[in-house]
């Protein structure tokens, strides 16, 4: 294979992004990155510090697309609005790019400066989104981790086909928005009484 002229980290971090979001964020290796980049496997090695290397860069790209796309539904709106279009927007952008959203789930080995950053910057953006419901510390935790386990536990579940039942998945994720805004209502007028 003769060298790629001009390579460096965004084509290989997209090719990699691609890559996952057609086949899994686990069939990208280096290897087949390689092949797909017509460059031997060492040639990445001068843009990207091996298969760890790359599942970080594919996870700040991830975290910051994600991030982006929580803002652009919450901007302008407040309550239930807001946390309805953030649902949808979070999961519209995991059928979008499923391995790129499988990629923010990286954790690395040692702390990370940039991803905790950025995770922490998708933290507040979900805590604006949830402080319209008057909730105290803890449910505000709480809340938030309902969240992300709904989303997550939602797309991983159709990502993976797990959704046999012949009723619309939509109209289920819309239920499911439905019930959870419903007990944040209620949680905060517990909270307010």
């Amino acid at each position: 294979m003769s060298p790629r002229i001009g390579l460096n980290l965004s084509m290989i971090v997209q090719a990699a992004i691609q890559l996952a979001d057609e086949q899994g964020v686990q069939a990208v290796t280096l290897s087949v990155l390689a092949q797909q980049l017509k460059v031997r496997s060492p040639s990445l090695y001068n843009h990207i510090d091996g298969l760890p290397g790359l599942r970080r860069e594919m996870a700040l790209v991830g975290l910051q697309q994600l991030k982006e796309t929580i803002m652009m539904a919450a901007v302008g709106r407040a309550g239930d609005l807001a946390i309805r279009e953030v649902f949808r927007a979070y999961l519209h952008f995991v059928r979008q790019h499923p391995g790129l959203y499988e990629a923010t789930l990286y954790v690395p080995e040692q702390p990370d400066e940039q991803l905790e950053q950025l995770s922490q910057q998708i933290l507040e953006l979900v805590r604006q989104v949830l402080s319209a419901y008057h909730l105290t510390d803890e449910q505000m935790i709480h809340a938030t981790r309902g969240l992300r386990s709904i989303l997550h536990g939602f797309s991983s579940l159709e990502r993976s086909k797990g959704f046999a039942l012949k009723e619309d998945v939509d109209e289920s994720f819309e239920w499911i928005l439905n019930v959870y805004v419903q007990g944040l209502k209620a949680m905060g007028q517990s909270t307010n009484a």
